[in-house]
C-alpha cells in the first residue's frame, strides 16, 4: 500500500494552497459556502461543512470573517488503516512539524464509524503517541465540549461552556494546545489539524448568558436565512442575552466575529505574524462608524437585559443596540418597516411548553395588529408556529440545545384597512 496522502505537506510555506473543511452546524453548510464564497475561496458543501482550498493566509482569514462555521480543519493526511499497528505507523509519517510546535501538548479527538477500527480511544492513543514521537511533547484526549454541533453536540451554551468562555476571556491562551480530529469510516483514515481552538462561536464578548442562549453561529444563520437588510430595523423581542441583536450589529457595522479573539493558525510553525496584522488592520479599516438602521432588543427577564447590555458593551456595539426592559404584550416598533427575528421560548428547555401556547396566540396578534409590512422570521421546533395564526415558509433546518429546529419567515401585509376592521395576510406556501 502507499504511504499517506498529505494534504498539508507544505503547510510551512505561506503561497501553498491547502485541503480546508469549514464545519457547519446540520443545515448551515450553503450559508457557509456563501460566506467562503464572498471571501473567494472557491467552496464546495457537503454534509457536515464546507470544502475549500487556501493558503495559510487564507486559513486565517476565514477564521477572522466567518459568522456561521463551527471551526476551521486543514487535513493533513488520509490513508486506509485496519489494524492499530497500521494505524500508528501511517500516522507517524504525517509531518506533524508543519502543524504542531515542538514538544507542544496536544489534545486527539477521534471518532470511528463503520471500521475495523472502532474502539476511539484507542485510536486516539495510538496518534497521540505517533505525534509524541515525533514531536516530543504530551498528548490528551480531546473533550466533548470541543465538539461541533454537526457530531451531536448541544447547539446552546451549556454552563460548562460558559464558564469556559470566562476563563477563554480572561486567559486568551487557555485553549492553546494543538487540536488532531481523527475521522474513522470504512476504514478510511482521514487526520486533520484544527486551526480555530476555541469553536468560532465563541466570540469572546458573551460573558452574560441567559436560561437557553443560543449559539452564535447559528444567531447569524438565522439572520442570514431571515433575508435581513441592514439598511432596515431590526427587532427581538424574546433577545435574552442579547445574542441576536448584537450579531446583527456586528454584521451591520461590518465587524469581522474574530477581532476580539486568537486563533490556533497563528502558532502554526511557517505562519508569518505580520501577515495576521494585516489582516487585523485591513478588517478594522471596514468597520462602519455605527449601525445604519435601530436595532432592538427586549425581553421581560431583568436580569437577561441587564446581561445583554454588558455583552453588547464587550462587543463594541453598546451604542449600536437598544436593549429594553419589556414584555411582549408592551412591545414597540420603530416607525418604518423591518425585520423581526428572534428565537422565542420553546416549552423544550425553559418551563412548560402547553403553556407557551397562548404565548404564541398573542405573538400572532401583536404581528397583526403592529407589524404592517415586516418580515418576522422565527427559530423553533416544528409546529409551534401554527399557534400564531401566520402562515411561514420554511428557510432551513438545524438543531438547537441538541433540538431539531427550522427556520420559518412570513412578510406579513395589511390587505384591508377599512373600518370594519384590519385584515393580514401572509403569503400561502408554495
Amino acid at each position: 500500500m502507499t504511504g499517506p496522502t498529505s494534504a498539508g505537506s507544505s503547510a510551512g510555506s505561506s503561497a501553498e494552497r491547502l485541503s480546508c473543511f469549514a464545519v457547519a452546524a446540520p443545515g448551515l453548510e450553503a450559508i457557509v459556502a456563501s460566506e467562503l464564497a464572498d471571501l473567494d475561496l472557491a467552496p464546495a458543501a457537503e454534509p457536515g461543512g464546507v470544502t475549500f482550498r487556501g493558503t495559510l493566509t487564507d486559513v486565517a482569514r476565514a477564521n477572522l470573517h466567518l459568522r456561521t462555521a463551527s471551526r476551521v480543519l486543514v487535513r493533513a493526511a488520509r490513508f486506509h488503516a485496519r489494524a492499530l499497528g497500521e494505524l500508528e505507523r501511517r500516522a507517524g509519517q504525517v509531518p506533524w512539524q508543519r502543524f504542531i510546535p515542538p514538544g507542544a501538548d496536544v489534545r486527539v479527538r477521534a471518532t470511528s464509524r463503520k471500521s475495523r477500527l472502532y474502539h476511539q480511544g484507542a485510536v486516539a492513543e495510538r496518534v497521540g503517541e505517533a505525534i509524541v514521537a515525533r514531536l516530543g511533547g504530551a498528548w490528551h484526549t480531546g473533550s466533548d465540549e470541543e465538539r461541533e454541533p454537526a457530531e451531536g453536540a448541544p447547539g446552546g451554551q451549556t454552563a460548562r461552556e460558559a464558564a469556559a468562555a470566562i476563563v477563554e476571556a480572561s486567559h486568551p491562551r487557555a485553549e492553546s494546545h494543538p487540536l488532531v480530529v481523527v475521522r474513522l469510516l470504512r476504514d478510511e483514515c482521514e487526520i486533520s489539524v484544527d486551526t480555530s481552538g476555541a469553536l468560532l462561536h465563541r466570540r469572546g464578548w458573551r460573558l452574560a448568558t441567559g436560561k437557553a442562549p443560543l449559539r452564535e453561529t447559528l444567531a447569524a444563520a438565522l439572520l442570514t436565512a431571515s433575508g435581513w437588510d441592514a439598511a432596515t430595523p431590526l427587532l427581538d423581542p424574546f433577545c435574552g442575552s442579547g445574542t441576536i441583536p448584537i450579531e446583527a450589529a456586528l454584521r451591520a457595522r461590518c465587524m469581522a466575529p474574530g477581532l476580539g479573539r486568537r486563533f490556533a493558525v497563528l502558532d502554526w510553525p511557517g505562519f508569518d505574524p505580520p501577515v495576521w496584522d494585516a489582516l487585523v488592520a485591513e478588517a478594522r479599516e471596514r468597520i462602519l462608524p455605527a449601525a445604519p438602521a435601530p436595532i432592538v432588543g427586549a425581553d421581560r427577564d431583568a436580569g437577561a437585559i441587564a446581561g445583554a447590555r454588558a455583552n453588547a458593551e464587550r462587543a463594541g456595539v453598546g451604542a449600536d443596540v437598544e436593549l429594553r426592559h419589556a414584555a411582549l404584550s408592551a412591545l414597540t416598533v420603530p416607525d418604518a418597516a423591518g425585520a423581526l427575528v428572534t428565537n422565542p421560548p420553546y416549552g423544550h428547555r425553559v418551563g412548560d411548553r402547553r403553556a407557551l401556547r397562548d404565548l404564541y396566540a398573542r405573538f400572532g396578534q401583536i404581528a397583526r395588529e403592529r407589524l404592517d409590512g415586516w418580515t418576522v422570521t422565527l427559530l423553533l421546533p416544528a409546529a409551534l408556529e401554527r399557534d400564531t395564526a401566520l402562515t411561514f415558509e420554511e428557510r432551513l433546518r438545524s438543531n438547537n440545545g441538541g433540538l431539531a429546529v427550522r427556520v420559518v419567515t412570513t412578510e406579513v401585509r395589511r390587505i384591508d384597512r377599512g373600518t370594519g376592521g384590519s385584515t393580514f395576510h401572509a403569503p400561502e406556501r408554495e
